[in-house]
């Protein structure tokens, strides 16, 4: 056997089991450097969300900074993405909070039990959708879903932070009409000192952004930011600023922990475990895809599947829940400028640091100055460039990328992704369900006489030539019918049709008895149905063979000067002896009228 040959197999197979060796040679001194640089502003702004993110989630606050450790390390190591960052998510914690807290009190210790062993459960079954190569589902998301979803989660992140950002005690609130309701509301108790911080946090981030473009700008927006913050508080005081701050969190390792799968728990979380699993990968795999478009990269969704699925099974060992890319992350991950998954690699090991160093001086970072970071984040989120390109080009794609974009915003996240989903199968079907079906004549202009749809040309008055592009499927076969139909009641001579099948790439069985139909109805007419340049594909399928036997071999041929030259043999001669038409070769064969 050929070495190289075996070589190549063993590299493919060494690339499926490690697919981090696909993205390695990737890696460079200044690939290194920026990753470097992505993964410590991730790590930094990792510590607040993810008390936040655990305190949605029901869970003990330090719980959320395990969700981003492990998770982030090994979904980086297995999945697809080159700037996907894996850890706890608002949405998440929300399904989770949701599916949790009617089984055990949020916090307790049968609650956390409960969560890991959800994780576990989520972990099994996109590791298995991925083994399966369930990850083709990525293509049913399109383009101008995946815009319109990223517009309206950078919306949604911006808002979020609207009370942090003016120093506002607003209740909890879940979709973005909402949280603008409140704020308006409690306009009049905007505090004016928190403001002022977020605003010098926002304005130093775009200066520097700006002015050093590949200097650490989130970084140095949060230095300033907080140190403004310290100003104020001496020269005002605490009581009377009131910055808020992230405030101390527990310098300590992920614990090591051990899921209850239980046939007891197993039955009573399944539902909420499948619900959680296709939120989890929807959520993945629009900002995978999000990533993808604006770097380039070739998605992998089945790799991306089991990449999630190992992040959840492993994270659940090391004390966290239900983990899935992160858009706040991994939109910081790409504004900052990572450029391969070392970033989140990083990341992850840096939060571990973080937390074990730095915890405590977390008390020091205003909710402010991340307030202000999360805005250039959800800005730099928003694809101006492909949004008004859609807008011009596309009709149908604008509807469903301002449809997706409003159940965003309104909306339940995993309803804007389906529901975008939804809306493309629909216009891809309608556009399937309505093949062209264009009107054939020879041009008498050019000497090789070639086939052309053009309405001022002469037709044969015994003959209808149409040509068929798209697929002739159970959904396309009512409007060819009926198409064909009106070109026979327009022309009611044409008794003889036939059909160019070389736009047709594909008749399923409604289609080929559809033929078979239309050309018993032809024979009765006292014409035939005649179909050149079938694609051979089609043909030889055994179970469309019968059909075309039916129609009859005879009345089948390889090119349309054949099929004419047969058709023309039976026409009446008569009628051809009165037409001045003549736009055949053959015609010349018939005396003309005197």
């Amino acid at each position: 056997m050929d070495k190289r040959y075996c070589h190549a197999e063993h590299h493919d197979w060494r690339n499926y089991l490690f697919p981090f060796l696909k993205w390695w040679p990737r890696v460079t001194a200044r690939t290194f450097r920026a990753d470097l640089i992505a993964g410590l502003t991730g790590a930094i702004v990792a510590l607040p969300q993810g008390v936040a993110f655990a305190t949605i989630a029901g869970m003990p606050p330090e719980y959320g900074l395990y969700a981003g450790m492990i998770p982030a390390v090994v979904a980086a190591l297995f999945g697809s993405s080159w700037l996907l960052v894996s850890g706890p998510t608002t949405a998440a914690s929300i399904v989770l909070f949701s599916s949790l807290s009617i089984h055990a009190t949020p916090g307790s210790p049968e609650y956390i039990q409960l969560a890991l062993t959800l994780t576990m459960m989520v972990g099994l079954i996109q590791l298995a959708m991925g083994l399966a190569r369930f990850g083709a589902l990525v293509n049913f998301i399109s383009h101008s879903v995946v815009v319109g979803f990223t517009a309206g989660a950078a919306i949604l992140i911006a808002s979020s932070q609207f009370k942090h950002f003016l120093g506002l005690i607003l209740p909890r609130t879940r979709h973005f009409h909402e949280t603008v309701y409140a704020v308006i509301n409690h306009w009049d108790e905007v505090n004016m000192y928190v403001a002022a911080v977020g605003i010098i946090t926002l304005a130093s981030g775009l200066i520097v952004r700006k002015i050093w473009p590949k200097f650490p700008y989130m970084i140095v927006a949060m230095l300033i930011g907080s140190f403004a913050a310290l100003i104020m508080s001496s020269i005002f005081g605490t009581e009377v600023t009131q910055i808020a701050s992230v405030g101390a969190l527990p310098s300590t390792l992920p614990p090591l922990s051990a899921p209850n799968l239980t046939l007891q728990n197993i039955k009573r979380l399944s539902p909420a475990a499948l619900a959680t699993t296709l939120f989890a990968l929807t959520e993945a795999v629009s900002i995978a895809r999000s990533l993808a478009d604006r770097t380039g990269q070739t998605l992998d969704g089945n790799q991306e599947f089991i990449g999630q699925g190992l992040s959840n099974i492993v994270g659940s060992f090391f004390s966290g829940y239900v983990a899935t890319g992160s858009f706040n992350r991994s939109g910081l991950n790409y504004q900052a400028g990572a450029k391969t998954p070392l970033a989140a690699i990083f990341a992850g090991g840096f939060l571990i640091l973080l937390v074990i160093l730095i915890a405590p001086l977390a008390a020091y970072l205003p909710n402010a100055a991340m307030a202000g970071i999360l805005f250039l984040v959800a800005w730099g989120l928003i694809d101006f460039h492909h949004i008004s390109k859609i807008l011009r080009t596309s009709r149908s794609e604008s509807i469903i990328m301002c449809n997706t974009f409003l159940a965003t915003l309104f909306l339940e996240l995993e309803f804007a992704i389906l529901l975008g989903v939804i809306l493309s199968l629909i216009m891809y079907l309608n556009r399937t369900s309505h093949p062209r079906i264009l009107s054939r004549v020879p041009d008498p202009r050019v000497p090789e006489r070639p086939f052309v749809t053009d309405p001022d040309l002469p037709e044969c008055p015994q003959l209808k030539i149409v040509r068929i592009d798209g697929s002739l499927y159970f959904g396309a076969v009512s409007h060819v019918q009926e198409t064909l139909q009106e070109m026979q009641d327009n022309n009611p001579d044409q008794k003889y049709l036939m059909l160019v099948a070389n736009g047709i790439n594909f008749i399923d069985m409604e289609g080929a008895e559809f033929l078979t139909h239309l050309a018993k109805e032809r024979k009765k007419a006292g014409g035939k149905l005649y179909i050149c340049e079938i694609k051979e594909g089609i043909c030889t399928h055994y179970k469309l063979a019968g059909y075309l036997f039916d129609i009859g071999t005879d009345y089948i041929f390889e090119s349309k000067s054949e099929a004419i030259a047969e058709i023309f043999a039976i026409l009446d001669k008569n009628i051809c002896a009165k037409c001045t038409k003549r736009i055949f070769k053959e015609c010349k064969s018939v005396p003309p009228p005197s």
